[in-house]
This record gives structure tokens, sequence and C-alpha cells, in this order.
């Protein structure tokens, strides 16, 4: 942890700065006592001033620590329920308010990625930024032929200041887990290290407008969600060129009632687009924050959603896929020892895990949410209900399970500041039944073999050598279990012969030593010599 004291010094300047231990309640235990007491130490504690109680300090404080906190700040800026609202509508300003870098080092970035002057690759470049993010900002242009583009541009230096904060994130659950064995299980230092590695591929623009191809193709023609198309001619790692969209942001109250917007229309749309990700495509966008999610309002009686910045999604194997569906659809009919038979079938419960007491928990947490709408539904106690439990019992948490989690918690709050009275119980369950039937179904089984159809044909040629070596294999083993079987027959007779042989010459030894004990003199010699030879028989047998 020497290596990243620098780091540490400069994180702990910036907490005690701006105070943001004031944010949450005292920590508990003499850990916490002492950890809070070092916090207050630091001379800049002291000398905070009005800065200390300004609703912009967590803000400008992320601002301040990088990316990573950054992304932290995005995430928590969708959680109403967990922050006050005038600190939360700060937080907002990360998802596309934060300070940009000069426009003049944007502009010498995007003339080095396409060799050339901007006045050879665009008819116009806007020198101030549409907005900026933790990762990259966007600048408005046009392309020689007039269409209106956005061109993102990467932060300069941002990897490596990613990679810097995650080396201090690994080491430290790294050495967490090695003193907290309750954690361990929750796999912190596996959670971090693919972490950054999503981190990192978002830094890579070629990735990124990779992704936004695929799912503008999943989304084609649909009046649900569009995409907008990527010019890839002018995309490299450090810039990538997309079409330029119109809309309003999600969380743009205001105009959803100016247009008449059913704000209930698009909640329900929101949470059907995330399952149509994530069960039909299997390729989901991972940060939906109100940044990257805009409305299209040409057509207010059926508006369409407009994603943004794909650059980091999630997808699951197939038998993650079923399990995920499996388990939110017994969520959704209320069948509790479901969810533990999926969990357990999926091998997240320890062996011998008490699956009563389990699904006695999971009730106990999960029933008083369910009769509620969304906002009623105290999300953050909640899930710490879950992770004591799961500390508790000993459940292994999926790690590929950790960016899906992320993305819920991201929708879920969307959702809950559009239509707080969302009923997504009602609103999930028809689309996981749908989906499970046309995956696990007899439908489903022939569509498979279809799908196979051409590999199954193409390898009939070889099925007749493929059978006559199957069959050889088997004669060939059926042989050797014949030999098996006849060598166990051989112990055993030999096992039953050494055992009548024992009986013998224990009763030989036995009356020996008794002739021994009992007479004298040429007799108890007589004795002896029974007794040495039945002892001898034996040895020699």
């Amino acid at each position: 942890m020497l290596t990243h004291l620098p780091r540490l010094l400069a994180i702990w300047t910036v907490i005690a700065r701006y105070r943001l231990d004031t944010l949450l309640p005292p920590p508990p235990g003499l850990r916490g006592t002492m950890l809070l007491l070092l916090l207050r130490l630091h001379p800049a504690w002291w000398l905070a001033g009005s800065r200390a109680h300004h609703p912009a300090r967590l803000r400008e404080a992320f601002e301040e620590l990088g990316p990573l906190f950054i992304k932290l700040g995005q995430l928590l800026a969708t959680r109403r329920d967990l922050l006050p609202a005038n600190i939360l509508d700060e937080l907002v300003k990360l998802q596309d308010q934060v300070p940009p870098f000069p426009s003049r080092i944007a502009m010498a970035i995007v003339e080095a990625e396409l060799r050339a002057p901007l006045s050879e690759k665009f008819s116009r470049f806007d020198e101030k930024p549409l907005a900026a993010a933790s990762i990259a900002q966007v600048h408005t242009a046009a392309l020689p032929d007039g269409r209106e583009v956005v061109v993102k541009i990467l932060r300069p230096g941002v990897a490596a200041q990613i990679r810097q904060d995650m080396a201090l994130l690994r080491d430290l659950t790294a050495w967490l887990e090695a003193r907290i064995p309750q954690l361990a299980q929750f796999h912190p230092h596996r959670i971090a290290r693919d972490y950054e590695q999503t981190l990192l591929d978002e830094t890579d623009l070629i990735r990124e407008a990779a992704n936004t191809r695929q799912m503008r193709q999943n989304f084609l023609n649909s009046d649900m969600l569009y995409v907008p198309e990527v010019h890839d001619a002018w995309c490299t790692t450090n810039i990538m060129v997309a079409e330029r969209i119109y809309g309003v942001p999600i969380d743009d109250q205001a105009s959803f009632a100016r247009l008449n917007i059913s704000r209930q229309q698009l909640a329900e749309k929101g949470f059907a687009i995330f399952f149509r990700q994530l069960l039909d495509h299997n390729f989901f966008h991972a940060d939906m924050h109100p940044g990257n999610v805009f409305v299209e309002t040409t057509n207010p009686t059926n508006p369409r959603y407009i994603a943004l910045d794909i650059a980091i999604v999630g997808q699951l194997s197939r038998e993650d896929q079923l399990t995920v569906a499996r388990l939110a659809l017994a969520l959704f009919s209320r069948d509790y020892s479901e969810i533990i038979r999926v969990a357990h079938r999926a091998g997240w419960l320890p062996p011998g895990a008490n699956l009563n007491q389990l699904t006695s928990e999971v009730a106990r947490i999960i029933a008083p949410i369910l009769e509620k709408p969304i906002d009623q539904i105290q999300f953050g106690p909640t899930l710490l209900a879950i992770l004591d439990m799961a500390r508790e019992h000993h459940l292994e948490i999926p790690v590929q399970l950790v960016l899906l989690i992320k993305t819920l918690v991201h929708v879920e709050g969307l959702g809950r500041s559009l239509y707080p009275a969302l009923d997504i119980w009602t609103l999930g369950k028809p689309l996981l039944t749908r989906w499970l039937k046309e995956r696990v179904g007899p439908a489903a089984l022939m569509k498979r073999l279809g799908e196979q159809a051409p590999a199954i044909l193409t390898g009939m040629p070889d099925m007749p050598d493929l059978i006559l070596d199957a069959l050889t294999q088997m004669r060939q083993s059926g042989q050797w279990q014949d030999r098996q079987l006849r060598e166990i027959g051989s112990l055993r007779q030999e096992l039953r012969t050494a055992r009548r042989q024992d009986f013998i010459a224990l009763a030989g030894i036995a009356a020996g030593m008794a002739m021994v004990a009992q007479l004298s003199g040429s007799n108890a010699v007589i004795g002896a010599f029974i007794t040495g030879i039945f002892i001898l028989w034996r040895i020699t047998r």
C-alpha cells in the first residue's frame, strides 16, 4: 500500500477539504471512530470554511478526484432515495457538465487523429463543447456534405488516471479480503479487476463505435429506441464521430409536461427496452445514467428513447440468462422457495445450506416491497438486508452479475424519477414468462435443433466412423470392465480363503498356548511346538 501513499494522501485531503464525512452517519465501533478522528486531524478539515456546507461540495470533490469518482457520482445521481435533493441536483451535473479540457487541445487531438486540418474533414467545427463527462467531451460539427454530427474526444491521460485508482482499489480489496473472511465471498478483488477492464474499454472509442453499431442493428426500425448512426471513416481510438440527435434529457420533466408526453408510458417502455436488451439480445447498455438517455419528441403520443455513449455493455452466458430470468419470474410470482431452488441449482449456495431458513429470510426481506409502487420501495435498506443475508449464509455472488446489478440500479432509478407509481412487478412478469417459454419450451427445443441442423448435416458423412469408434471403445471398455470384475472376484475368493486360514491358525495357536499354560514338562514342550507349527503355517500360506 505504500506505493499508493501519494494518491491516498490526495484522497484524504479532498475528503477533508469538503468534509464529506458529515454526509454519512457516524461509523460504528472503535475502528470507525479512529477512522473519523484520523480524517479530522487533516488541517484541510478545519480550514474548509463555507464549502463544507455547500450543496455542490460532493460534486466538486468527485470532479477533483477524477474519473472513477465521477462514475460513482453518476450512479448516486439516479438514487433520489439515498441523498438530499439539493446534493443530488448537483450530482446530476456530473453526467454531462464536468469541467471540460481546453478546446484547443481537443481540436489538436482531432487533427492528429484524422491526420488532416479540421477544415478538410468538417465544414464546421464548434469550439465550445456541447457536453463534458468523466471520460470524454463532445463538440458539435458538420461533415463536408452538411450532415450534422457530434465529435466525441477522449480526455488526455484519462486511461492512466483509471489505472492508478483501480490499482489502489485492487490492492485495497485484496487487503480487506485477507482480513475479513465475510467479505471474501463477495469477491471484491475480482470485481475491482473486472471493473477496471470495463472502464478501460470505455477509453477505446473504436470499441464504443462497434457497440453502438451493434445496438443500432438490434433496434433498427424500432418504435421504442433509436441509436445514432456512427461514421466509421472518422473514428479512431481517441475520437468518435456520430450522427447528431435532437431530443430532451430523460430527467427533463418540464418538457414532458409541456409536450404532454406520458411519463408512465416512458417508464414502461424503459423497462421493456431493458428486458429486451437483457433477454432477447443479451447485449445491454450498462451505463444508463440520465446523461446517456434522451427522449425523441417528434411524436409525443408515442415517444421513443435515444441511447448515447454505449461504451459499457454487458452480456451473460446462456446459463446466467436463464438463472436471472427464473429468479426474476419467481420474484414477480412471490415464489420464495423457487428463488432459493434456482440459486441452489446455479451453485450460489454453499453445501449444507439451510434452504428452509433461507426461504424464510428471503420472504421476510422481499415480501414487504412486492406490493408497493416503486416510489415507496426503500432500495438502500433492502439491498443492505440482502447483502447481510448473503454474508451470514456464505452465499457466492457471481462476479459476472455485478455489471447487471449496476445497470438495474440505473434503470430502477430512472423509473423512480419518471413515474413513481410504476408497478414493475406487473410489467415484468409477462415479459419474463414469454421469454422463458420461448427459450425452454418445446418450441425452443425445435428451434435449437433447426439452428444446429446444418452442423448436424455436415457431420453426417463422418457418422459411420464415429459410431464404429464409439462401439469399439464401448467393447474395449466392456472387456476392461470384465477383466476388472474377474480380478475383483479373485480377490474376494482370496480374502475368503485367507479368513478361513486365519481362523484355523488362530484356533491352533490358541490350543497350543493353552497346553503351554496348563501342562508341564514334555506336554508343555508339545504345546509350544504346536503353537510354532501353526504360526509357521500361517506365515508361509
